[in-house]
C-alpha cells in the first residue's frame, strides 16, 4: 500500500456512460473507479505515480433525471489531422450548426462521494521521485485547490467540486444496506491496447471496495 488520501467530490449532475448503450447515454448508478482515478489526475497527475482507487463512499441518495442536450454528429478525423501535421491543405473546422443532434441522456442527480485512493510509483521513476515528494505535493495543491483543469463528472460539462477531506468521513444515506451493482466498467489496461476491465461491485453500508485488477489479473 502507498501513501493514501481521502478527498470528497460532488456536484449537481453527473454522467459515468454504460458502454453498452449506443444511441443514447444512460448513467451508471454511481462513479466508476475511472472516473474516480480521472478526478484526482486532474489535481496531479505524474507518468511516476499510478493512482489506484481504493474505496468508493455514495453519500447522497441516487436519483436520475432524463434530459435532452445538443451533440455534433461527428469528430473531426484522426486522419485529416495527420494530413495537416504534414503540412497538406484540409479543413479542421467543425461545423456544429450543419452537424447539431439532439439526444437523450440519463444523469445522476445531486451527486457526493467520498474516494479513498493511494499511489504507487511506476517504472518511470526517477531517483528524484520519493514517496515523500509526491505525497507532499499532492496535499499542498488540494489544500490550495489547484487543478490541471476542471474535474469533472463523466462528462467535461458536468463540473465537480473536490476538496481533500482530514477529518472524518460524512454518514453514508445507504448505511445499514447492501446493494449489489452489477457489472461496471472498472478501468481501460493501458498496457493491452486500451483492454476495458469489468468488475461486479456491492455497495454496503454506502462503501464500495474496489479491487486493483492490474495486479489481480482480470475482473472479480
Amino acid at each position: 500500500m502507498g501513501f493514501g488520501i481521502t478527498v470528497k467530490v460532488e456536484g449537481p449532475y453527473a454522467l459515468f456512460c454504460r458502454p453498452e448503450m449506443k444511441a443514447e447515454r444512460v448513467s451508471y448508478d454511481v462513479i466508476t473507479p475511472s472516473a474516480a482515478r480521472g478526478i484526482i489526475e486532474a489535481c496531479y497527475y505524474k507518468p511516476a505515480i499510478r493512482w489506484v482507487i481504493d474505496r468508493i463512499h455514495v453519500l447522497n441518495e441516487i436519483r436520475f433525471d432524463n434530459i435532452r442536450r445538443n451533440e455534433v454528429e461527428n469528430v473531426i478525423s484522426g486522419s485529416n489531422v495527420l494530413k495537416a501535421i504534414k503540412g497538406k491543405p484540409v479543413d479542421l473546422h467543425q461545423y456544429s450548426s450543419l452537424e447539431r443532434q439532439q439526444r437523450a441522456s440519463m444523469l445522476l442527480r445531486d451527486v457526493a462521494y467520498v474516494i479513498e485512493a493511494h499511489f504507487e510509483l511506476t517504472d518511470k521513476a526517477g531517483p528524484e521521485d520519493t514517496a515523500e515528494k509526491h505525497y507532499n505535493i499532492v496535499l499542498r495543491r488540494l489544500r490550495k485547490g489547484q487543478c490541471y483543469y476542471q474535474p469533472y463528472l463523466g462528462n467535461r460539462e458536468l463540473a465537480a467540486y473536490i476538496e481533500l477531506l482530514e477529518g472524518e468521513i460524512p454518514a453514508s444515506y445507504y448505511r445499514n444496506t447492501e446493494k449489489d451493482l452489477g457489472w461496471m466498467l472498472w478501468d481501460l489496461d493501458y498496457r493491452n491496447d486500451r483492454k476495458p476491465l469489468f468488475y461486479r461491485p456491492v455497495m454496503k453500508d454506502g462503501i464500495i471496495e474496489v479491487p486493483d485488477l492490474l495486479k489481480e489479473g482480470g475482473a472479480s
